[in-house]
């Protein structure tokens, strides 16, 4: 046993000292930092159950990496060392309750604030003057790389010209901080290495910490590095805690987050970590967690360190957003417009408190970028806590013999070759009888915002269409009975009979609904809502000339020809045919009661009281406005409900007129009195 113990322990040293090297000093991590977490969580446990077997050298003893050769080396004054993190409740409770037994008291204050997804520096003023700028290195040693720090543009590089008080200013100033990327700017950054045809970086920390070690710092100066202080290193005349520290940093200008909060005890900085949990994505940075630390610099002393970390804070780590895992497979999947789209099967991993197993590829030039393919470790993360994306491709764990992908020439599931348009990146199946394009065209037909038909569901559709083939085609939805539904298996009489009735009362519907289930490439709900207006009527829509489409208003020369070219095809003028023969009416739009907010343009955040988020889109729509998907300058108003994203701050930051969702209704009644 103490042999298979011994051997663990040393594999688990030499897999951290490689991948410190990789994030430390190469900036290319082959792991999500979760799994490093896991890996130096088991080896701190198991020498601390089975302490003969600890050594000097253990990556326990000492933060990771060495100073790269060229930049020049620089001792920290005193060691950078790293926190120990805790990943629940519990464990910050054991924590809080260790340092209530070490002080002997409950009288303490706590100071918090996010935990910066970026890259630790060291910061020396001289009279005021900053004179060294270092990264950590391995805690002791780090390279002096103070010539890319003097580029960052929010950091003073001469106290006296930005201090409050000169008077406050010491001899010599030494603090700690974290240097970071914005996650707007990181996003035109891509976009400007993009266009440069240069490779993209995998997240805004990898940017920020290659940007540092530019051995040009032209090169760092054109970056757009940010930085936030948040530690003190030489004591400092009259400052007696972390609190007053920041404060005082503060008004020599050097910048400290916004985030910052001093709480007491384990009610308050919970309270503070769930805040900054459910906020963490409208935040303008990265972070994935919070830092904890004992205010009273006098207490902290009295605490002290072990080896590796303080003992007077600790890093509350939030669930990842980003895992390490595996593709188990490439499949193409077709759209009800005929797009093939690859997508990776992963081998389920948990991200983000999500199981995922899939993640789109979007086509065969994002294949090319990362150069995915099957068997490859890769780094998955849920943009905006949502969508499942591959960030990164580890080629360094790539197994042998692995095969570069390339979509098919044929559709995979109905073998007709494919077509790829000149002016897009998008393959497609131009087969307009393909089951797939079928089955995804139905989905969307029968959809919540479209027909309407509630019970009619993807594994139904599917069924229906490949196993049973009674639906051929949209308009065979309206010849389903309940004797025959009822007979097929998973379906009983209830429920058969239930999903008739939602199709008799989807027969009456609104141009609006009509144009929009149709499927016409480019044409959104917004988009079929202009139309409706405009025509009034399918008759005057479909007989109308591309001239007469290109003037509805906002409607381009793109989507003009696509709606030409769909009512030019005989058999979609045949399927139109056959849904009024079914019994499809459009009747009038009777939500088109006013013009009170005609011209104004509207986005909702957040979560409303008095409608759901679809409930108030057909009131802005059915009083004359618009609504928008995003935030840019050309939008009138932002709706804000409760716990707003991230586009509540573009708007301020625009200064877009923001309303609440009473203000909303007020603006309609003030026009309409009612």
């Amino acid at each position: 046993m103490s042999k298979e113990i011994e051997k663990r322990i040393k594999e688990l040293r030499e897999e951290i000292e490689k991948h410190n090297y990789y994030y430390y000093v190469l900036d290319n991590p082959i792991i999500s930092d979760a799994e490093y977490d896991r890996l130096m969580k088991e080896l701190m446990e198991l020498e601390e159950k089975y302490p003969e077997y600890r050594t000097p050298d253990s990556p326990t003893q000492k933060v990771g990496g060495k100073a790269r050769d060229e930049f020049k080396k620089f001792t920290h004054p005193e060691p950078m060392l790293s926190l120990s993190n805790v990943y629940s409740e519990s464990e910050f409770e054991d924590f809080h309750n260790r340092i209530v037994k070490l002080l002997g008291t409950e009288n303490f204050n706590y100071v918090v604030e996010p935990k910066y997804d970026g890259l630790a520096v060291e910061l020396i003023y001289k009279n005021g003057v900053l004179s060294v700028g270092s990264t950590r290195g391995d805690g002791v040693t780090g390279e002096d790389i103070t010539d890319n720090i003097k580029t960052i543009k929010t950091l003073p590089l001469n106290l006296y010209n930005t201090a409050e008080n000169k008077d406050e200013i010491p001899e010599e100033l030494i603090v700690r901080g974290e240097v970071i990327i914005f996650k707007e700017d990181f996003k035109k950054l891509n976009e400007r290495r993009l266009e440069e045809g240069e490779p993209l970086f995998a997240n805004p920390r990898n940017a920020a910490a290659g940007s540092l070690k530019q051995l040009d710092p032209k090169v760092t100066a054109s970056r757009p590095l940010r930085i936030f202080i948040y530690n003190n290193v030489k004591s400092l005349h009259k400052i007696k805690s972390q609190w007053e520290f920041l404060n005082y940093v503060k008004r020599l200008h050097l910048p400290v987050s916004e985030y910052v909060k001093r709480v007491k005890g384990v009610k308050e900085v919970m309270e503070y970590y769930r805040e900054m949990e459910k906020n963490r994505h409208s935040l303008k940075f990265d972070i994935d967690g919070i830092v904890i630390k004992v205010d009273d610099f006098s207490q902290q002393r009295m605490l002290g360190n072990i080896a590796k970390s303080p003992r007077w804070a600790v890093a509350f780590k939030f669930p990842p957003v980003q895992e390490t895992t595996i593709v188990e497979d490439i499949i193409v999947q077709v759209g009800r417009t005929g797009a093939l789209t690859p997508v990776a099967v992963l081998k389920p991993v948990r991200v983000g408190g999500v199981t995922v197993s899939r993640a789109t590829l979007h086509n065969q030039d994002e294949i090319d970028r990362l150069d995915i393919r099957v068997g490859d470790a890769v780094l998955v993360q849920r943009a905006g806590d949502v969508i499942p994306e591959i960030v990164k491709v580890i080629v360094e764990r790539r197994p042998e013999n692995t095969r570069r992908f390339r979509i098919p020439d044929r559709c995979p599931v109905c073998g007709t070759p494919v077509l790829k348009d000149e002016d897009e990146a998008i393959i497609r199946c131009p087969n307009i009888d393909c089951p797939a394009r079928l089955i995804e065209r139905i989905k969307h037909f029968v959809s919540r915002r479209a027909f309407n038909i509630e019970g009619l569901g993807d594994k139904i559709i599917e069924k229906l269409v490949l196993e049973e083939k009674i639906v051929k085609d949209i308009p065979d939805i309206f010849a389903l009975d309940a004797a025959r539904l009822k007979n097929i298996e998973g379906f009983g009489e209830k429920s058969a009979k239930k999903i008739i009735e939602a199709i008799e009362k989807s027969k009456k519907t609104t141009l609006k609904r009509f144009i929009f289930a149709l499927g016409i490439r480019h044409v959104g709900e917004n988009t079929a809502g202009l139309i409706a207006d405009y025509f009034r009527d399918l008759d005057s829509l479909i007989s109308a000339d591309l001239e007469d489409l290109k003037k509805i208003p906002q409607i381009g020369d793109e989507t003009a020809n696509e709606i030409k070219r769909f009512f030019s095809d005989s058999r979609n003028l045949k399927m139109i045919k056959a849904l009024k023969d079914a019994g499809v009416t459009i009747e009038e739009d009777r939500q088109k009661i006013g013009d009170a907010l005609k011209g104004m343009s509207f986005v909702i955040t957040g979560t409303l009281s008095n409608f759901s988020r679809d409930e108030a889109k057909d009131f802005i729509i059915k009083n004359g406005g618009k609504v928008l998907s995003s935030v840019s300058k050309k939008l009138d108003y932002l709706v804000v409900g409760a716990d707003p994203g991230s586009k509540l701050k573009k708007a301020e930051e625009l200064g877009i007129k923001i309303i609440s969702e009473e203000e909303l209704m007020e603006m309609v009644k003030n026009k309409t009195g009612k």
